[in-house]
């Protein structure tokens, strides 16, 4: 039985499947198939312990080695429509050192991070265009274009060993999932479903995947579990409307959007932490120790402007000590898609 707790809720909306692919109506179209200039207290009627300051931050003190020194990247999105501009940038989580990777007048689309931090694969959309996945290096700070394929293609996740990108595509016609190798770009096609299928995240392992689903019901997604060596995908019980999965590196936790709630799962256990309804529809994502989360949220959704800025943050949740800490966007713009690399 899947057995729920709750955990400083605030108000969070995921967006991880839109545009081509219609499981989530959500702003990060196709996600799913979708300094620190202030930091502030988040509303919280169960965290006693929030944490006020990101630069000493006590959060950020207790932090590993290996969450602390990473870099969590993200978008921020400012205007509408044809005006739309976003803005890929990566921050460490004490809210230094933020740097712009990308930007462009459309949208980017989930990022994510290879297993050594050194790579970072996210999806653009420039107006009129198909979304296209690039990798950006930030040894060489040079950008790549990986799939270019017709159609939209998303969310991509890097093998643990680095030779390997899942992604979602609808190359196709329909949304499926896809493994390319990237020493010779040499692909293959590993659900050939009517349904939608999106969303791959890889296992540290490399032995299998999570995915996002609508095969049983449409418009109502679920998450599965690919396994490459028998090539079937089983269930993972959440209970609901689940989206956009992230499994720790341990393979203990998952982190996803569980209906519109940014949540993580102890699979062991089948306990399901909800963190917050952001307004957002975006999932939490797992720091590389997977004893932290962030998720974006809208301002709004902290009892109001936090650090002066009226558009969104990044939060950052220790799933241990039940304490939390906001980073404040660059531009006043609405803050999507963080991932936490190393």
């Amino acid at each position: 039985m899947v057995k729920t707790s709750v955990s400083k809720p605030t108000v969070l909306r995921t967006s991880t499947l839109k545009p081509t692919i219609n499981i989530i109506s959500s702003t990060i179209a196709v996600g799913t198939l979708s300094v620190l200039t202030g930091c502030q207290t988040l509303p919280n009627t169960e965290a006693s312990n929030t944490a006020l300051n990101t630069t000493n931050n006590l959060l950020t003190a207790r932090m590993s080695a290996i969450d602390r020194q990473g870099y969590i990247a993200y978008v921020e999105e400012q205007g509408v429509g044809t005006a739309k501009i976003s803005t890929l940038y990566s921050i460490r989580p004490d809210g230094s050192n933020r740097q712009m990777i990308d930007q462009l007048n459309g949208y980017i689309y989930a990022p994510t991070w290879s297993a050594d931090g050194q790579k970072l694969a996210y999806s653009k959309q420039a107006p009129r265009q198909h979304p296209k996945i690039h990798i950006y290096d930030r040894n060489s700070k040079t950008h790549q274009l990986i799939v270019d394929s017709e159609g939209s293609n998303l969310s991509a996740s890097f093998s643990p060993d680095g030779q390997k990108l899942l992604y979602s595509s609808t190359v196709g016609g329909n949304a499926d999932i896809y493994e390319r190798r990237l020493s010779d770009g040499s692909t293959r096609q590993l659900t050939t479903l009517p349904s939608t299928e999106v969303q791959p995240s890889y296992a540290a392992d490399g032995k299998s995947f999570v995915y996002t689903s609508d095969k049983v019901r449409a418009g109502r997604p679920s998450i599965y579990r690919y396994s490459f060596a028998t090539g079937n995908a089983v269930p993972v019980s959440t209970g609901s409307y689940a989206a956009s999965p992230q499994l720790s590196f341990d393979g203990q936790r998952m982190a996803y959007l569980n209906g519109r709630k940014a949540a993580v799962m102890t699979l062991a256990t089948g306990q399901i932490t909800n963190l917050a309804e952001t307004g957002l529809d975006e999932p939490a994502r797992l720091s590389p120790s997977g004893q932290y989360a962030v998720y974006p949220t809208r301002n709004s959704n902290l009892g109001g402007q936090v650090g002066g800025q009226s558009g969104g943050s990044l939060v950052i949740h220790s799933l241990s000590g039940n304490t939390s800490y906001a980073i404040s966007s660059k531009a006043g713009g609405v803050m999507r898609s963080p991932v936490w690399g190393r």
